[in-house]
């Protein structure tokens, strides 16, 4: 396989949408990094998990893990995570007045919740889509055209549009997140005044890369190996509002978000599946197997992905707004 750079950062984000813990090692199971979004805040307002995207004050509060957890983890097996808030108090997971303590913080009623089986379904269930939450979580003004997400699996978008997040995990949407140093210079390049920094990214795995321009969207459809670990890359990843949140060590910057629409469709980074577990270190090589997309394969994707556009466009058009 030809090398592409090496690993340069491993993140692991022990609540969703709270920052995480820099690894030095990181162990790669089916679901990514070992103990990433194991916990996640559900909105009891609501009824559903919630994130940064419709409460921002959470991407202000930090979290570590208190014992190493596995990757098997759920319910009562996933190890509590103490939980910094942006004035330096601490709560832990386990205490008793832990999630009335975050309440207060975020002035919602909100509870910590570990991990569920896929199977709990009613755990997962989401909010039901209206074009008002959807202008909230992706930073849009009224007249803003809705992001494009045909690059998405019909499947997933079937299940995203039900769930508040795959069941069985408490991510976005695939098991990793990739993101290169090229794509950030680039960014910073086109826009110099936006703070383009890796953690409003939130990657899992930063790859420090020597070619320049947003390379990883070429690794699309390939094989990507690091350490024991090889992934599927398989689409851009498309940023909502969170990037343009305050967050430990940064400051809110609407302009990161512009800079995306003007020269990004919105993309930054790429998610990946999991093809082969094992454990990734700081350092280690990146190797790329390309692609290998045949004419009449490329045609069926591209004609897939035109009619995914048109139903996106028939949905956005008939959401209601409030």
């Amino acid at each position: 396989m030809p090398r592409v750079g090496q690993i340069a950062q491993l993140w692991r984000f022990p609540v969703k949408s709270m920052a995480g813990e820099r690894l030095e090692r990181a162990e790669v199971g089916e679901l990514g990094v070992v103990g990433d979004r194991l916990w996640a805040v559900r909105d009891e307002e609501r009824g559903h998990i919630t994130g940064g995207k419709r409460l921002p004050s959470l991407m202000a509060c930090s979290a570590r893990f208190l014992a190493e957890p596995t990757a098997d983890a759920v319910d009562d097996r996933v190890p509590p995570v103490a939980i910094t808030l942006p004035d330096g108090a601490e709560l832990v997971s386990d205490q008793p007045d832990a999630s009335a303590r975050l309440s207060a913080f975020l002035g919602r009623r909100v509870t910590l919740c570990p991990r569920r089986p896929a199977d709990q379904r009613a755990h997962y269930r989401g909010p039901r889509a209206t074009a008002a939450d959807m202008r909230l979580q992706f930073g849009l003004g009224p007249d803003d055209p809705m992001p494009d997400f045909s690059m998405f699996p019909t499947a997933m978008l079937v299940e995203l549009a039900r769930y508040a997040t795959p069941p069985g995990t408490y991510l976005d949407a695939y098991a990793l997140h990739v993101l290169t140093s090229a794509s950030l210079a680039e960014l910073g390049r086109l826009a110099p005044a936006a703070d383009i920094a890796p953690l409003r990214f939130r990657p899992n795995l930063l790859v420090d890369s020597e070619e320049t321009g947003f390379v990883e969207n070429g690794w699309c459809g390939g094989a990507l190996r690091a350490g024991d670990l090889v992934g599927r890359v398989e689409i851009p990843t498309v940023r909502c509002s969170m990037v343009t949140r305050e967050q430990p060590g940064l400051g809110a910057d609407p302009s990161v978000l512009k800079a995306l629409v003007d020269h990004t469709r919105r993309c930054a980074g790429v998610y990946a599946r999991v093809e082969q577990a094992g454990a990734v270190r700081v350092g280690d090589a990146v190797e790329l197997e390309p692609a290998t997309p045949t004419r009449v394969g490329g045609w069926m994707r591209s004609g897939a992905r035109s009619l995914r556009r048109l139903a996106l466009r028939a949905t956005a058009a008939v959401l209601p707004e409030e």
